[in-house]
């Protein structure tokens, strides 16, 4: 579903994210890992057309994408989960609920789709008319999930989901990732909680100062400690 081959990426003169290839197939999760300021953020943001400066292939569903504006990217069925969330204040679950699908071509399934979120997501159910930011981080975040599955996205990309988050969420929210690849959502996934990752997903990837270093299953990865220790450790 996804191929990136030689991306490259630049915030100014730094050069963050260095020739990096790997490959997403459809229904897969699919880790990023490593350490703070390795890459894994400015490679989603690359991959959703964010980043100004850039280089190299990017291809969803066999189309080049690396020159398409992010709107482009998301009508393609692209989706993007940034770690900061962007709930908008002001709104109501509901309503935001309504922005993740208003510049859709499904938009016309607006109510069938937010009773359908909502019966994967009890706690939004829950919260509908509620305003969005008085809800806890861990149910903001599940929220900033649920406006990205709105629009039916083929494949989304989730940056950072955890952090912040109580564990009792936390919990929750690997399951539903776990329910959302068996319902067919190709995911995309850059975690710190190594080991939660690796046990939902099928393969990894790991970056290093803007390179990718190492790749194999989530199971072998999951296995090795060392390299775990050696590119992984906060």
């Amino acid at each position: 579903m996804l191929k990136v081959q030689g991306l490259n990426a630049w915030y100014d003169r730094s050069h963050v994210v260095q020739n990096i290839s790997f490959e997403v197939k459809a229904g897969e999760i699919v880790t990023l890992m490593g350490r703070n300021g390795a890459g894994k953020t400015t490679t989603l943001r690359t991959l959703m057309g964010l980043i100004g400066k850039r280089s190299g292939s990017v291809t969803f569903n066999g189309e080049e994408i690396l020159d398409d504006a992010a709107h482009r990217r998301f009508h393609q069925g692209l989706a993007y989960v940034p770690e900061e969330r962007r709930i908008v204040p002001g709104l109501s679950v509901r309503e935001n609920l309504q922005l993740g699908i208003i510049a859709s071509s499904n938009r016309h399934e607006m109510a069938a789709m937010i009773d359908e979120i909502a019966t994967i997501f009890p706690r939004l159910k829950e919260r509908l008319d509620q305003d969005a930011t008085s809800m806890s981080g861990g149910e903001q975040q599940m929220l900033a999930i649920a406006r990205a599955m709105m629009a039916r996205p083929r494949m989304i990309l989730l940056d950072e989901p955890s952090e912040g988050i109580m564990p009792l969420l936390v919990d929750e929210m690997f399951h539903l990732f776990a329910r959302m690849k068996r319902a067919g959502t190709t995911i995309l996934l850059v975690e710190q909680n190594v080991e939660r990752a690796l046990r939902i997903s099928d393969r990894a990837y790991i970056l290093d100062q803007g390179e990718i270093v190492h790749s194999g299953s989530a199971e072998d990865l999951l296995a090795d400690k060392e390299i775990q220790e050696r590119y992984c450790a906060v």
